[in-house]
């Protein structure tokens, strides 16, 4: 027998396996690395975050990232070379973290890798008239990953989706019960990332009811962008800039009425439809310009196009939702003032940071993948439902082996 298979084999019936999970969002800021230990699997699954960093990107790397994200022509070129620099950078940042843990390789029984998404295309958003498939795109090879750091690594976590007609994302909801369900309490996990996204868990008393996970629209991105045009700024930090401006309401009605948001949940989405020229062509076509709304307002109207969409979305589709829990992770949690006038339009509802449940709020993405591979590697694989309503057992990723 190959003796890859043979490890796998010895890894896969370990009571408890040393995973890695990393994440790399569409705000591009870094690489968020997770060291888990995992024990079981399906429902049974039991995770401890034994160490987390965020290895942040410099500003060079992050610009030529960004040249090839989102948009409908990039350099090829380019595109095939962080294919591959982008994985070996991550493979040096994973073995350097675990340096300053203080632990081996050898100790790793696998790295859980997401890559970095540069095109994430449903086919509901696809207008070229053809019948198409939902598409998605992350790069980062995982074999440059496992041959530099010697782990066995899995990658391409969303391609299994798209195959069985899912649209690749939100992913969440397939970890969110199994670690964060609770008997008693329903509870809301919001993400606000690049994209929002949320998993409604319904208490398990309440059995009449499926976990549920979709994506709401613009989380940071449009946050994002704006602060890094105007106040050359990654983002805007605590909300303080957008709290000092005024909402538009002309505005916040010509972006609020895009079609998108009206569409069925769940749905998912992405930066390459939500971005500035999207912002100022709904702004023309409502006869405003951009250049006459001072910037600080900008930021505070999509700062409340996040807030209400998030409600909106929450509101319509989650039953009894006054009952539930809402717990923030993600960049947008640190938006203080983001999570304030979420809160005005999702009156009854407690709010809290996802660290009240035991888990650091910026290490749930990665941690998620990590669950993922676990799953892969020692499970049967999660509940997916199909295009035509058909439960199938299914386990997301592609291994690669070092050698």
């Amino acid at each position: 027998m190959n003796p890859s298979f043979k490890n796998l084999t010895a890894i896969a019936g370990k009571r408890s396996r040393t995973i890695i999970g990393l994440m790399s969002g569409t705000s591009l800021d870094g690489l968020d690395i997770a060291l888990c230990r995992i024990s079981g699997s399906g429902a049974d699954t039991a995770v401890h975050l034994i160490k987390f960093c965020t290895k942040k990107y410099a500003a060079e790397l992050r610009e030529r990232l960004r040249s090839i994200s989102s948009v409908k022509l990039a350099d090829m070129q380019e595109l095939c070379k962080q294919h591959t620099g982008l994985a070996a950078y991550h493979a040096e940042l994973i073995l350097e973290a675990l340096s300053e843990w203080e632990t081996e390789p050898e100790d790793v029984d696998c790295i859980a890798s997401h890559g970095q998404t540069v095109y994430h295309l449903p086919a509901r958003v696809q207008r070229h008239g053809i019948k198409s498939l939902n598409s998605t795109l992350q790069i980062g090879d995982g074999d440059q990953i496992a041959a530099r750091t010697g782990i066995l690594t899995i990658s391409d976590f969303r391609q299994k989706h798209t195959a069985h007609g899912g649209e690749g994302a939100p992913m969440a909801a397939l970890v969110d019960r199994i670690l964060f369900g609770d008997e008693k309490e329903s509870r809301i996990l919001l993400n606000i990332g690049g994209i929002a996204n949320y998993t409604w868990i319904p208490a398990e008393r309440q059995g009449e009811y499926d976990s549920f996970t979709t994506d709401t629209g613009p989380g940071n991105t449009l946050i994002d962008t704006l602060s890094n045009r105007y106040f050359q700024k990654m983002f805007d930090k605590e909300g303080l800039l957008a709290a000092s401006g005024k909402i538009n309401r002309d505005l916040l009605d010509a972006l609020f009425s895009d079609p998108w948001f009206n569409e069925s949940a769940p749905k998912s989405t992405g930066p390459e439809y939500f971005h500035y020229a999207w912002m100022a062509v709904r702004a023309e076509q409502a006869g405003l310009s951009l250049n006459k709304i001072p910037p600080v307002d900008q930021l505070a109207t999509v700062t409340e196009l996040t807030a209400r969409t998030i409600a909106q979305n929450i509101r319509e589709n989650v039953p009894e939702y006054e009952e539930c829990a809402i717990y923030v992770s993600g960049g947008g949690a640190h938006n203080g003032y983001l999570v304030s006038r979420m809160k005005e339009h999702v009156v009854n509802t407690t709010v809290h940071d996802f660290s009240e449940l035991g888990f650091d709020p910026d290490a749930k993405e990665a941690m998620i993948f990590a669950v993922l591979a676990n799953e892969m590697l020692a499970g049967e694989g999660f509940d997916f439902e199909r295009g035509d309503g058909s439960i199938q057992k299914l386990n997301f990723g592609k291994i690669s082996f070092p050698l």
